[in-house]
């Protein structure tokens, strides 16, 4: 009885039934091979050479040809990858001999796609001499490899991470592959995620809903559109460099949406300005540069002017240093207003990068052509006043499109910069719209979550409202300058926030904090202060708590500064360094003291906590937090839960004075701590109820029997999974914390509860390696004082052990979890020795999975085990007597199992091809000669196929399934 949702059959063979009625050419696993010229080949040979000549006037047989030894010698890793992609996109040069000269290659055309050739295959094995991978399905354009698909079964939980592992090792095992394919897609028909090759990240995988969520066949049409997979490769992938390191993203489905957007808008003669707010975090600046470059390609703009307004913290990212990479040829960073002016007045054509203060004086109507597009970056605090006024008046007749990681605030509605760019867009004024809670239901950001200070250490509360929260004409505070400029006035404010004892003490509740609740977790912290000096305080007095190295201060530097200040000045290098150590889990520093860089346009995901003791509110609040908002996966699959702000001013006591925008727009944007407090209390009640319940009362040997019993269930253990997952994450968050006391014993069974199940239902996951950080560790402290032992114990398979099972006392269903995972032990450790363990331990899965599902009996499971301890026992037993090299007596085991006459001598024959090609394992040659050799050996042994026997023969040879 197949399960339902097989993998094959639920979502493998629809897909490429959906491709197929979409139009790409179904081509099968064996023709695939054939026009790969065998495994080591990666491109479709004849195809590629015919479609570059119809192509590319100028192209040969031979320059074709030698295209592809290019291709098959680009290097294995990202910048290879890079290589890759300028191919795809006709910015690659071949030298033409007849012409003396270097060409571009078109590899597909964008213009009229039906000149390309779409072909769809499956089970794509690739083996590059030391390791052999098999995709499940490719997609090629022109013969050339651009999409991976791995697909998982329906009913497998953890079906995604699986297809994901799987991702990881084609590019760990067989990165040749993966250097020439662009996007990766898993799947298990529920959930449908996409990314980018050589971007393997959990974090970076993204939801493929907005077309059709919830129908996977239109899931799949929309996705592998012939043109919207050209679009992808052409348009919505980028490659960028930051702190000098290569990195490569594609767009997620809200970023191509607004540059589709933006390109009607910039088309549309009526419509002039248009407003997108995108939430903090969302790729914002990503969507900006692939709509500028849209916009300069298109033909209907007549060589058009984009001008990219954007702040000092973007131009210093080295994103705008590097815009020749995605395609933008003719660009220009203005030095200065002169130089600006100069470039207006000259009528540059290109993009012009910028920052608005370089529109200040700038003379009325300087050009005033309506091919001028301008895309203003946090369009709420830069066009804001004369500026504005000098950016419109010099360009009157330009398309403005506003980006904003902000929503509208309340001051704005009806006036000032919205009205500027929200016109043409009532009532609330936005062309495109990614909220906060949007992102968050995405996995786009992380949750926010805030918890006060203790009262001692907050500032005055009447001081704060007087002198910050109170005062109308600071509502909509819209950049970081601004806000210092209003700090300075409240003196009494920044004197108490100052002060020497206070930064003694929060220093050192800061240290102690950062040791008990975040390093445990693996994550850094921000310590913003009010300004640069205090920002040298800080550093001093945390230096007497936690080592040196722990902390850095990144801030500007100014005029006659005195040397305590200077003490802890930077260099453009030593920053780069920092800001690129900070970002790494493994690197110091851990903690940087900040009050203005950095709290804008930069992006470290492992960013987890900010302690924050400087005023702040409404955009600046807002995008001063979002700096922890940004999901993190660590090697292990952990994922960054939230992120954690710990007020030491006290804005968060009054967030309505602090946020001015409507509720709607900030919903779910940052919780008090307490309300997760609640909800584990909730949580635990719930435990003791509907789990802990189970085993109450009972000895140990009884807890797992019923344990075993009561989750054989699978929709219980599922659904007790998940309650897990959630009650973990919150403890990893609030702990350690006085308030779990009274639930740390019941906590502590649940875990073990957890960790028994888990290990014996899923033997193949490392139960531990699951755990959150802090919960792990709790396993650990028991681990090691024996309270939490193996979950399951592992028997030596030996003559023995049949005997020591029946005279067990245990029950029948713990034996046979226990038998199962002994099984699978001893395949681990010496199936690489002892091939034919491999099969037999297939067998064992399989008959675990039905136990599971309840198609065999405790009893029937328990004596089929058994029988297959006996054939291990007799196996080793008959290897010894006649003497056999591992690879032919696990011939001979395959042959005798399978009832083939003669199996020894059968097998023995293969000796001689063994001896003769010793390098099978890696050379495809040798494995074509064993091959022939098992053909020979077979063919007077009356098997129906023995094409499909040799096949099954040689993935057990190679350490593969046996049975798949």
């Amino acid at each position: 009885m197949k399960m339902l949702g097989n993998e094959r059959t639920a979502v493998q063979e629809p897909i490429i039934r959906y491709a197929q009625e979409i139009g790409w050419n179904y081509v099968n696993p064996e023709e695939a091979l054939r026009l790969r010229n065998g495994k080591t080949g990666i491109v479709f040979h004849d195809i590629f050479i015919e479609q570059m000549k119809k192509l590319n006037d100028f192209m040969t047989d031979e320059l074709a040809d030698e295209l592809i030894k290019q291709i098959h010698r680009i290097p294995a890793n990202i910048e290879g990858n890079l290589i890759a992609w300028e191919y795809l996109k006709g910015l690659r040069t071949v030298f033409v001999p007849d012409e003396k000269r270097e060409r571009n290659v078109k590899f597909i055309d964008t213009d009229n796609i039906e000149n390309n050739t779409f072909h769809v295959t499956d089970e794509f094995s690739f083996y590059n001499g030391y390791k052999e991978n098999r995709p499940d399905i490719v997609f090629l354009i022109n013969g050339v490899p651009v999409i991976i698909i791995e697909t998982k079964a329906t009913y497998l939980e953890d079906g995604i991470a699986r297809a994901l592992k799987q991702i990881k090792r084609y590019h760990r095992e067989t990165p040749e592959l993966m250097t020439v394919l662009q996007l990766y897609v898993v799947t298990h028909l529920i959930r449908f995620y996409y990314s980018v090759t050589w971007n393997e990240s959990r974090k970076n995988l993204f939801n493929w809903k907005e077309e059709a969520e919830g129908n996977f066949e239109r899931l799949v049409k929309v996705f592998f559109d012939r043109e919207r997979v050209i679009k992808f490769i052409n348009d919505f992938i980028l490659f960028v460099r930051q702190d000098d390191e290569l990195k490569k993203v594609v767009l997620r489905p809200h970023q191509m949406r607004a540059v589709e957007k933006i390109v009607q808008r910039a088309i549309d003669k009526q419509k002039r300005r248009g407003l997108i707010w995108h939430t903090q975090g969302s790729g914002k600046t990503y969507t900006m540069i692939v709509a500028a470059k849209k916009i300069l390609e298109n033909p209907l703009f007549e060589n058009p002017t984009v001008i990219m307004l954007v702040d000092r913290n973007e131009l210093e990212s080295q994103l705008f240093g590097n815009l020749k990479s995605v395609g933008i040829e003719h660009m220009e960073v203005a030095r200065s207003k002169a130089h600006l002016q100069e470039l207006l007045k000259s009528d540059r054509r290109g993009l012009i990068v910028s920052m608005i203060h370089k529109f200040d004086d700038m003379p009325p109507n300087i050009n005033t052509r309506d091919n001028i597009f301008v895309l203003v970056d946090e369009a709420h605090r830069t066009t804001g006043g004369k500026l504005g006024n000098y950016l419109m008046g010099a360009l009157p007749n330009a398309t403005y499109i506003g980006f904003t990681g902000t929503p509208i605030d309340k001051t704005s509605y009806g006036r000032g910069t919205f009205i500027t760019f929200g016109i043409d867009d009532p009532p609330k004024g936005y062309l495109d719209k990614y909220s906060i809670a949007q992102s968050i239901a995405d996995g786009t950001t992380v949750p926010l979550h805030y918890s006060l200070a203790p009262n001692e250490l907050r500032v005055n509360k009447e001081t704060l409202e007087k002198e910050f929260l109170d005062i109308a004409e600071y509502e909509g505070m819209a950049d970081i300058e601004a806000l210092n400029k209003v700090l300075e006035k409240a003196v009494n404010l920044r004197n108490e926030l100052k002060s020497k004892d206070r930064i003694k003490k929060i220093a050192e509740y800061v240290a102690n904090h950062y040791r008990e609740y975040i390093e445990p977790m693996g994550y850094k912290a921000f310590l913003v202060a009010v300004d640069r000096e205090a920002c040298a305080m800080y550093k001093e007095e945390l230096d007497k708590h936690l080592p040196p190295e722990y902390s850095t201060v990144v801030y500007s530097r100014a005029q006659n500064d005195p040397p305590e200040l200077q003490k802890y000045y930077l260099s453009e290098e030593e920053e780069k360094r920092v800001r690129k150590a900070f970002r790494k889990p493994d690197a110091l520093p851990k903690i940087l003291i900040v009050t203005e860089k950095l709290l804008t346009g930069f992006d470290a995901p492992i960013l987890y906590c900010m302690y924050l003791d400087k005023p702040m509110r409404d955009h600046v609040l807002l995008q001063a937090i979002a700096r922890v908002n940004r999901p993190y996966e660590d090697e292990q699959g952990r994922k960054k839960p939230c992120g954690f702000v710990l007020d030491f001013v006290g804005i968060f006591d009054n967030l309505e004075k602090a946020l001015a925008f409507d509720s709607s727009d900030i919903e779910g944007v940052v919780r008090d701590i307490q309300v997760l407090k609640e909800e584990f209390a909730q949580l635990m009640k719930e435990a003791r109820k509907k789990y802990l319940s189970i085993i109450e009362g009972m000895s140990r040997d009884k807890e797992v029997e019923t344990l075993l019993e009561y989750f054989l269930d699978k929709e219980k253990r599922q659904e007790f999974y998940k309650f897990f997952k959630k009650i973990s994450t919150i403890y990893e968050i609030i702990s350690p914390d006085a308030f779990l006391r009274s639930y740390l014993e019941d906590y502590e069974k649940l875990v073990k509860m957890y960790r028994s199940v888990r290990a014996n239902y899923e033997p193949r996951i490392d139960v531990d390696k699951e755990f959150e950080r802090k919960t792990a560790k709790l396993v650990q402290k028991h681990t090691e004082v024996g309270e939490i032992g193996e979950p399951t114990e592992i028997y030596e398979i030996n003559d023995g052990l049949l005997k020591k099972i029946e005279e067990s006392n245990k029950p029948d269903i713990e034996k046979v979890f226990n038998l199962v995972r002994s099984i699978e032990k001893a395949v681990q450790k010496e199936g690489n020795k002892d091939i034919y363990l491999i099969s037999i331990g297939e067998r064992a899965e399989k008959i675990a999975e039905l136990f599971k599902e309840r198609q065999k009996t405790t009893q029937e499971t328990l004596e089929e085990l058994k029988k297959l301890i006996q054939e291990i026992n007799e196996a080793r037993k008959e290897q010894i007597e006649k003497k056999l090299p591992s690879e032919i007596f696990s011939i001979y085991w395959i042959f005798k199992k399978e009832g083939i006459s003669n199996p020894e001598e059968r097998a023995s024959h293969m000796k001689e091809f063994f001896d003769k090609y010793p390098y099978w394992k890696k050379s495809e040659v040798h494995e074509r000669e064993i091959r022939k050799g098992l053909y020979k050996v077979l063919l007077d042994a009356n098997i129906d196929d023995i094409a499909k026997m040799v096949d099954k023969i040689m993935r057990l040879l190679k350490g593969g399934k046996y049975g798949s």
